[in-house]
């Protein structure tokens, strides 16, 4: 089996931002008590490598992020490439930006009825590290932030 040519970094932007686009409901990896969780998640918003995540109050996500906000977001497209964003979950408190997600996604808004409900918890996921692999590349290509 002859592997893929290693991209450029700018190329595996562009590659990675193609990922991001194609995978719907990435996986979350946290940390629970040093137990790792990983789980889907649909994201409410992409900006580049920064992603929303809309989760509930009662979530058992919810109360582990509070603990220890450090998270790893893989994404994976039928081909297998995949792009894993490693950063930190922090809560979204700005009601502007509560208030834009809200009024795009009605799937929110059927299920909790209020961009107010208390069981509305917004999390944006900070990048610090972004890496790109080609399906059995076999090494990941770090990705640069802007």
């Amino acid at each position: 089996m002859k592997l893929p040519p290693t991209p450029t970094p700018e190329e595996a932007r562009t590659l990675a931002l193609a990922v991001l686009q194609a995978d719907k409901f990435p996986m979350l990896a946290s940390v629970d008590d040093g137990q790792p969780s990983v789980r889907p998640v649909s994201p409410v918003r992409t900006e580049e490598f920064t992603v929303y995540v809309a989760s509930l109050r009662s979530s058992g996500k919810t109360d582990e992020l509070a603990r220890n906000s450090r998270v790893e977001l893989c994404y994976l497209t039928p081909d297998h490439d995949q792009v894993r964003i490693t950063g930190t979950a922090e809560l979204v408190t700005d009601a502007g930006v509560r208030q834009s997600i809200w009024d795009t996604n009605p799937l929110l808004r059927a299920y909790l009825g209020s961009v107010d409900n208390p069981e509305f918890i917004l999390y944006r996921v900070d990048p610090k590290r972004v890496r790109y692999m080609k399906e059995w590349a076999l090494e990941y290509v770090e990705v640069p932030l802007s």
